[in-house]
């Protein structure tokens, strides 16, 4: 019996699992059974990782306990500094950074404990985006600090300066946002590397590898480009025609699941609205409202029949931008975000494992003969 082929393994399912469930027609998204949007905006970064891995919400004595585990693994040795130092002075791009200092991190580490390992991957990834970007504006990194939350931590360790409530909540609602979605590539790569026996801190730099890939991870920053050329210009429909007419893509439009409105990019334009609303740059935030709907208007008249609506990276580039995230670093906070559904989904294959192992299509050559080095 010859497996049937299926490119992309599209519509192939290879796992069940309890941590989101995704309906793409609909354009719904659930984390362990929360409505994205009841969640991203209430939770804290780290109530939402605790309800990945436990299944549950935590409670107040709980949380308070994670937060402390979390802050309590923060820093990062010297040696992986000395990598970060390096990869900044090369300019190595922020994910290389990322994916070097994480396969490192568990250097000077004795313990083999796997919710200490979770724990440590999780909260060390922040602080080696902060110490990259430092060492590329030429400065010197920021000690983490216990008493921030995770989200809080980032942001200050990025400036030195203690950050807004307002940016502290523009950024957590995206965090929690984008912690989990399926059976993504990066997720896929994590769930993978684990099924063969391998250890956590491998799977997840496996996972920072594939997200570096610009059809995962990477359209943040050129849609962030792109809204900033038109908000210039002011004709925001000569703009979508012109990339229509050019045959090229809309950065910010189409997903792969989603056949309605990416139901993330909801809410990340609430954050963003309020964000922007209350900081006084309404002006460029109802200019992307007004790119949107142009957009989609020409994406259905030039496409008619693909359904290409609103994605998730087109409101991320605004709220990122919004609370201070230099663009370089979209990918890579995306990464901070999507670490703890990396490893809630590398704990949930491991609980009842099976090695992953798809097979393939040979169409090469056969029937071939061997010829001697000298006769060819």
């Amino acid at each position: 019996m010859t497996d049937s082929l299926n490119p992309g393994l599209e519509g192939v399912a290879v796992a069940e699992t309890r941590l989101s469930q995704i309906n793409g027609g609909q354009g719904n998204l659930a984390i362990r059974g929360f409505p994205i949007d009841e969640l991203a905006g209430n939770a804290r970064y780290e109530e939402t990782v605790f309800l990945l891995l436990n299944g549950r919400l935590p409670t107040s004595t709980e949380y308070a306990d994670f937060r402390d585990e979390l802050s309590s693994h923060r820093q990062i040795s010297e040696e992986v500094q000395a990598v970060l130092r390096r990869a900044a002075r090369e300019e190595k791009p922020a994910m290389d950074a990322l994916r070097m200092g994480v396969a490192a991190a568990n250097l000077g580490v004795t313990e083999q404990d796997q919710g200490e390992d979770v724990r440590r991957v999780i909260a060390v990834f922040p602080t080696i985006v902060a110490t990259y970007w430092r060492y590329r504006q030429g400065k010197e990194p920021v000690t983490p600090r216990d008493d921030l939350g995770h989200t809080a931590n980032y942001l200050y360790m990025l400036t030195g300066e203690e950050p807004s409530e307002a940016q502290v909540a523009g950024l957590e609602t995206y965090l929690n946002t984008v912690a989990d979605h399926g059976l993504n590539a990066s997720t896929f790569s994590a769930r993978v590397v684990v099924s063969t026996g391998s250890d956590l801190v491998s799977a997840v730099t496996a996972a920072v590898g594939t997200l570096k890939g610009p059809l995962h991870g990477g359209a943040p920053g050129p849609v962030l480009e792109m809204l900033r050329e038109v908000y210039e210009t002011g004709d925001a429909e000569r703009y979508v025609r012109e990339t229509l007419d050019a045959g090229e893509r809309l950065m910010g439009f189409g997903h792969r699941v989603y056949r309605a409105r990416d139901p993330r990019a909801a809410v990340l334009e609430s954050a963003a609205k309020r964000f922007y609303i209350d900081g006084g740059d309404a002006d460029f935030f109802d200019a992307a409202q007004e790119f949107e709907d142009i957009a989609t208007d020409l994406l259905s008249e030039h496409m008619p029949d693909r359904q290409l609506e609103t994605n998730v990276e087109f409101y991320t580039a605004i709220l990122l931008d919004g609370v201070g995230i230099p663009k370089d670093l979209f990918t890579a906070t995306f990464a901070i975000s999507r670490v703890g559904g990396w490893t809630a989904h590398a704990l949930e294959q491991m609980d009842d494992n099976r090695l992953i192992r798809p097979s393939s299509h040979y169409v090469g050559d056969t029937q071939r003969s061997w010829t001697p080095v000298a006769e060819r």
